[in-house]
Parts: structure tokens; C-alpha cells; sequence
């Protein structure tokens, strides 16, 4: 290796980080909920729509890290650019509905965890959640971009730990794992869970912010050697989050398929805890709450920091992260506080979430497919097809999973 690709080498690693932060919105509360039910209920079959999901994930984060060093716009900018004021005003209010959602469930996730570690109370515990994750937004503002991906990503590591512990205990069978990555389904709830892990997988929130995460860490190059070069190492960046977060993800689904596998009733995050502990032993068990607490903290600063970036992408108008920080943080805390239930709550966002999808994903594709704005950089046909397909089948698969929601299927 010269000394020039070395160099090349440590600088492009160097710029690596944005994905990752992104990448927090796929292991969040809401898929440990599902990937535990998933393992739980049908063991390794629906591996397969993990590894399927996250590609599929890799593909949308790709296209709006590359909308964002193109054109030098977030999403959200690109969206209403070129919206009347009621109609920015319009789409600026579902896509802060969604934040709130967001919120909604990484709180409740922190929360939950915090109760099982130290026997908080839900309320307290979400208002703990929701100063630490405060603290973690002041580093950005203070310490600067760099920083505070180090941060998350250090996060997300402990996250990875925390749900991958028990495998120091007991390892599944490799010839059971590659049966798992077999397409198929068994029954209708095999087809269910599929659906709930596929629809709940593109989180609206991550598509809107990656594109402006590029933007404060790379700004817009010109066309030419350097947004190229900045294009490769983002592709680097996006597959080796998703890596992370899908190995996390796949990591939940198979402790529950060897450790709680015909264990009934274990739908709640409280009673996979309880489960686990009683099968791998309380070591294990405080472990998969500290990534569930890891998860809730970084998501619910990145749910966030996602809210700001949409705000002043469509409204033109920054609002200090704290406050916004505040006002998103009350509906969570209000929740608890009433004492629903947490696991359903945490439910219901997801499916408030599954609305704002159809309007982040399919104007991305488009934006990204006009040559016009995108130039050279314009989605190449397959994958502008492939885009299309992926956008559509998200949506589709967010449709059934709110269905079949209020259906209480």
C-alpha cells in the first residue's frame, strides 16, 4: 500500500459517521419488540426478512445521503422548495406528528428499561430518558457534528453488546440459521410478522435526517473528484451501518428463537426480560436492558435532532433543539403518566410512524431520479426501478401493518 492510499485510506475513514447515526432509528424500542415477538413465536423463519429489510433500508439511506451532497439540501428543503406555504405547512405537520411519534416510543423504550434496571417509575423514567437524551443533543451543539456521532456510535456498540451477550452462553445452530434466510412463510402469522417487521423497518425520520446529516459533516462539494469521492465513502459509511444495525437486529431475533421459543405470551418487552433471565441468568438479562436503555437514549436524541432538521427544511425557521427537545418529550411523558400501557403505546407509534413513510420515501426516489436536479449523479435506471419497488412495497407493507393494528391482529 503507497503512501498516498494510506492516506486516502485513514482520510476516508476518517469522514465515516453519518450513517451510523442514522442507523440508530433501526434498533430502536419498536424493533426489539418485534424481532423478540418474531424469535419467540416462529424461531429462525423470518431471519431472512431481516437481512431483506435492511438491504432494503441500505438502498432509501443511500439515496438521501446522496440527494443531500448533490443538491446541498436536506429532503425536507428538496420537498418544499418548491410547495406553496399551505401546502409546506401541510406536510411540515405530518412529518412533525411523526416526530412526536418517534419520540413516543424511544422514550417509552428508555423508560421501560430504566424500570427494569432500577425499578423507576414509567413516568420517571421517561423523564429521565428524556434529559439524558438532552445532554447527548447539548454535545453536538457544543462539542460539534464529529463528536457526537463518536457518541451514538459508541452507543450503538453497547446496543450490539447488550442484545448479542447471550450468545457467550449458548450459540444457535448454524443449519438452523441458514434455513432462516430461506424466503418463505409458515401460516398467516408468519405473513403478520413479516409485515411487522418489513413495515416498521424505514423509519421516516432516518430518511429526512440522513440527507442533512451529510450536509453538516461533508457541506455540498462541487461537482468533480471530491463528490466522488465523498459518494463512495457514504456507500462505505450506509452499508457498514446497516451491517451493525441489521446484526443487531438479526442478534434479537435469535436469542429469542433459542432462549424463549415456545414460551407463551412474551409479546411485552418486560416479559422478554423476565424470560431471559430466567433461561440465560441475570447477567445476560441486565445486559439486554442496558441495550434497550442504549437504544432508547441515542434514538431518542436522534428522533430529535431529525425534528430540528425537518422544521427548518420546510418552515425555514430554526428553533433551538432544547426547546424543541421539550415539546416533543411532553406527549411521551403525558403517556406514561396515565398509565397505559407501555408495550401498546410503543405499538400505536409505530403505526403513527408507518403514515409519515409514503411521504419521505417516494419523493425521495423522485427527487433523486430527475436529471435535472441530480445531473451525472441521477439514479441509474435499475436502481431508480429498484427504488421505486422498494418505496412502494414499504408503503404497501405500512398499510397492512396499520390494518392489521386496528384490526388487533
Amino acid at each position: 500500500m503507497t503512501q498516498d492510499t494510506r492516506a486516502s485510506f485513514k482520510a476516508s475513514w476518517y469522514l465515516l459517521g453519518p450513517a451510523f447515526v442514522a442507523a440508530i432509528a433501526y434498533v430502536d424500542p419498536g424493533n426489539v419488540a418485534a424481532n423478540v415477538s418474531s424469535g419467540a413465536q416462529l424461531g429462525y423463519l423470518l431471519l431472512w426478512v431481516i437481512v431483506a429489510a435492511n438491504v432494503m433500508a441500505g438502498l432509501v439511506q443511500y439515496l438521501s445521503a446522496k440527494l443531500g451532497l448533490v443538491t446541498g439540501r436536506s429532503l425536507p428543503a428538496a420537498i418544499g422548495k418548491d410547495m406553496g406555504r399551505p401546502l409546506r405547512l401541510t406536510f411540515w405537520a405530518q412529518a412533525e406528528i411523526v416526530a412526536i411519534a418517534t419520540d413516543v416510543a424511544e422514550v417509552i423504550g428508555g423508560a421501560i428499561a430504566l424500570r427494569i434496571l432500577f425499578g423507576l417509575p414509567l413516568p420517571l423514567g421517561g423523564v429521565i430518558t428524556g434529559v439524558i437524551s438532552m445532554l447527548l443533543l447539548a454535545i453536538k451543539d457544543r462539542r460539534g457534528q464529529l463528536i457526537f456521532e463518536r457518541v451514538i456510535t459508541g452507543l450503538l456498540l453497547i446496543i450490539a453488546v447488550g442484545f448479542a451477550a447471550s450468545f457467550f452462553v449458548t450459540t444457535p445452530p448454524p443449519g438452523a440459521m441458514l434455513a432462516g434466510l430461506v424466503p418463505r412463510f409458515q401460516g398467516t402469522e408468519s405473513v403478520l410478522l413479516a409485515a411487522a417487521i418489513l413495515g416498521a423497518t424505514v423509519m421516516p425520520h432516518a430518511v429526512y435526517m440522513h440527507s442533512g446529516l451529510v450536509l453538516d459533516r461533508h457541506g455540498h462539494p462541487e461537482p468533480g473528484r471530491e463528490r466522488r469521492w465523498l459518494l463512495r465513502v457514504t456507500r462505505v459509511d450506509v452499508v457498514l451501518a446497516m451491517a451493525v444495525a441489521g446484526t443487531v437486529n438479526a442478534a434479537i431475533l435469535l436469542v429469542a428463537a433459542i432462549n424463549l421459543r415456545g414460551q407463551q405470551d412474551i409479546a411485552s418487552i418486560d416479559r422478554a426480560y423476565s424470560a431471559i433471565h430466567g433461561t440465560l441468568g441475570p447477567t445476560i438479562a441486565v445486559l439486554f436492558a442496558v441495550g434497550l436503555l442504549a437504544s432508547g437514549l441515542a434514538s431518542s436524541s436522534v428522533g430529535a435532532y431529525a425534528g430540528a432538521m425537518i422544521m427548518q427544511g420546510l418552515l425555514h425557521r430554526s428553533i433551538p433543539m432544547m426547546v424543541r427537545r421539550l415539546v416533543t418529550l411532553c406527549p411521551a411523558v403525558a403517556l406514561l403518566a396515565f398509565g397505559l400501557d407501555p408495550t401498546r403505546s410503543l405499538v400505536i407509534s409505530q403505526v403513527v410512524l408507518s403514515f409519515g413513510i409514503p411521504f419521505a420515501v417516494l419523493p425521495l426516489v423522485r427527487l433523486t431520479s430527475n436529471r435535472k436536479l441530480m445531473g451525472d449523479d441521477t439514479n441509474h435506471p435499475i436502481t431508480t426501478a429498484i427504488g421505486w419497488a422498494v418505496a412502494l412495497l414499504v408503503t404497501l407493507l405500512n398499510v397492512v401493518l396499520i390494518y392489521l393494528t386496528v384490526q388487533g391482529r
